[in-house]
């Protein structure tokens, strides 16, 4: 019986965020366009820090992984989900729902272990200007960049084998547009009480820590910024803090309720609603923030168009 309920599910259904028809027709053109409008803006950004050599600094470095990043996750996640908006099924195989789950959880903790690189460059450069060539050098980027690809890979590996080391008998309708890890682990046989330990040290870990840098940093940012006596340089640093601490609240706010919450993955709609902004709004959010004051980006990207004939020249 027990080898038998284990082949017995070979899939999951995910119920998405409506039934209805016209209602998923509808939500199948927004999201398009919030899967187009995501993956062109990011592209953009790495395509300006790539061409134009002015923006070839630590911050920008971390700006390129964190669009990257931004790029694989909607794509790991949307495609999916715009496919069964518009067959109206959510049919999904075991191995494609683990897939999608790794997938999730590797760029979800790399985006995290990111912001933290970058909260830390950021006080670097305002708090120790005359030594931040030296304490942000090339070796120093990369490492941050490859121990944020690193950790992500590590960790969703360890939740992602737990979890599916579980049996699935049924019933198996997710309620939820992908497969969100807590969600999907609420229907497993067998008692979950030791993954759900996992699963919370391991999300504790890859946002508390992160969290506790970044909190750390723009405080002694914000205590440095105060002792400016230049009313333009308070402005240039609040300026470029408030759009990365934008982000920041966004991210980890929902991320945080989704799984660091009592009673992890409940499976009820209110889950669906948070994953809706760490999902979707804020991979969209990200090159409009970080682009929309920034002049160093506004030159590239009229660099750029003068190249091509389309920019106004002087």
């Amino acid at each position: 019986m027990r080898a038998q309920n284990l082949t017995s599910i070979t899939e999951f259904i995910l119920v998405g965020l409506t039934s209805h028809r016209k209602t998923q027709i509808l939500l199948f053109v927004v999201i398009l366009i919030i899967y187009l409008l995501t993956v062109m803006g990011n592209l953009v950004i790495i395509m300006l820090v790539r061409t134009d050599s002015r923006l070839h600094t630590p911050m920008y470095y971390f700006l390129t992984h964190l669009a990257g990043v931004e790029v694989c996750y909607v794509t790991s996640t949307l495609p999916q989900m715009l496919i069964n908006l518009l067959n109206g099924n959510g049919v999904i195989s075991l191995t494609r729902c683990a897939l999608q789950m790794h997938l999730v959880l590797t760029l979800g903790g790399t985006e995290c272990v990111l912001l933290g690189a970058m909260a830390y460059d950021r006080y670097l450069a305002i708090c120790h200007p005359l030594l931040y060539a030296v304490l942000m050098g090339r070796w120093r980027q990369l490492q941050l960049a490859s121990v944020s690809w690193s950790v992500g890979i590590l960790l969703a590996t360890i939740n992602v084998s737990c979890t599916f080391s579980h049996l699935f008998c049924g019933p198996n309708r997710v309620n939820h547009f992908i497969c969100e890890l807590p969600v999907v682990l609420k229907l497993a046989c067998a008692n979950t009480h030791i993954t759900e330990s996992v699963v919370f040290m391991t999300a504790a870990l890859i946002l508390l820590g992160p969290l506790s840098v970044i909190l750390t940093s723009y405080g002694l940012i914000l205590s440095s910024i105060l002792k400016m006596r230049s009313s333009a340089s308070r402005r240039k640093a609040f300026s470029t803090c408030t759009s990365h601490l934008a982000v920041v609240t966004v991210f980890y706010g929902t991320v945080i309720t989704m799984y660091m919450r009592p009673g992890l993955g409940t499976g009820s709609d209110f889950d669906k609603k948070i994953a809706v902004f760490y999902i979707m709004v804020t991979p969209l959010l990200n090159p409009i923030i970080y682009t929309l004051r920034n002049k160093d980006v506004h030159g590239a990207a009229a660099k750029v168009l003068r190249r091509w004939g389309l920019g106004c020249k002087r």
